[in-house]
């Protein structure tokens, strides 16, 4: 036990050193190439901090651990809203900007709605995949689009964290980025199927809590790090983006890579938990628009304990219902 548990903490500070190496090399090669600030926020830094999930849910399909796969993308979904929304927010208040409650919260609403269609009926298949993949497509195009459009796009993209490299050093930290970053993906899921065994959950739960929290950090560091800079878009901003990433990408994968059918409490507890969570950060964002007193609605303690809280007791039935898979 002492292994595995070794095992998964490995995983988790391999994945965050090596996300950060890899974005970084990234974009820094496209940099070397022209392309566009906005595109590189648009598609590099949005997905570095959805590459640990995306990573460990295809080695997670390939393991024969479908459910720790799409429990890992629900329940960072969970963990994003409850867990580093809810930090962030008690920590350094957000204001919320209203172009993210036009374009990003409804993009995000719908991609929801979206997910549950996709695992109603228990199965995630090539259709699924299909569908969620042209979504994303569609998406990012519709991001980049909007934001082209802007009079000033750049002004929403923020790179000035990301190092200047050499192409030479850019793309050696691109090689050894992805290859840490998979190394530690395979650590993790075997540390996560073995702690599973162990204390006799269901790999589901350990994907919904164990793995899911710690591929969540990235998130957590990133937004705390924009808020406390004054990013405060991007801080929001990272959280909706990514949870889209995690319905359209992350689940696509195993629909991918290993089809087959679902725990029936995916659905019924674990999606039903995450619609709910993203339903109530929907509330209080619009209502602090339209019913708040300020003249800057902001997402407050307030807010952030409550998302705390209802991110808490989503752990009780989790628990208490677990049989081993």
């Amino acid at each position: 036990m002492s292994l595995a548990i070794g095992a998964i903490i490995a995983g988790f500070l391999g994945l965050i050193w090596s996300a950060d190496r890899f974005v970084g090399g990234a974009a820094a090669i496209a940099r070397s190439l022209g392309m566009p600030p906005i595109m590189i926020g648009l598609t590099i830094v949005a997905l570095g901090t959805s590459a640990p999930e995306m990573i460990v849910s295809a080695n997670a399909s390939l393991n024969n651990a479908t459910d720790l796969a799409v429990g890992n993308a629900i329940g960072s979904n969970l963990a994003n809203i409850g867990m580093v929304l809810g930090i962030t927010a008690f920590l350094v208040p957000i204001p919320i900007a209203r172009k993210l409650l036009n374009r990003e919260l409804p993009f995000l609403l719908f991609v929801t709605m979206l997910g549950g269609y996709c695992i109603h009926d228990l199965k995630l298949g090539y259709p699924d995949a299909f569908l969620l993949l042209l979504c994303l497509a569609f998406v990012f195009y519709r991001l980049l689009y909007t934001k082209s459009h802007q009079a000033h796009p750049e002004e929403e993209v923020n790179l000035e964290d990301l190092p200047e490299m050499l192409p030479a050093k850019a793309w050696l930290w691109f090689f050894v980025g992805l290859f840490v970053l998979l190394i530690s993906a395979k650590i993790l899921v075997i540390g996560a199927k073995e702690i599973a065994l162990g204390f006799g959950v269901s790999q589901l739960v350990v994907g919904l809590t164990v793995v899911a929290i710690g591929t969540s950090l990235p998130e957590l560091a990133a937004s705390l790090a924009s808020a406390l800079k004054g990013h405060h878009d991007i801080a929001l901003g990272n959280i909706l983006g990514s949870n889209m990433l995690n319905i359209l990408g992350v689940m696509a994968i195993p629909a991918i890579l290993s089809p087959s059918e679902l725990d029936p409490q995916v659905f019924h507890r674990d999606y039903a938990a995450m619609t709910a969570i993203t339903l109530l950060l929907a509330f209080i964002l619009y209502s602090q628009v339209w019913f708040g007193r300020r003249q800057q609605p902001m997402l407050g303690r307030v807010a952030g304990v409550v998302l705390l809280l209802v991110y808490a007791s989503y752990y009780y039935p989790l628990f208490t219902a677990g049989t081993t898979s």
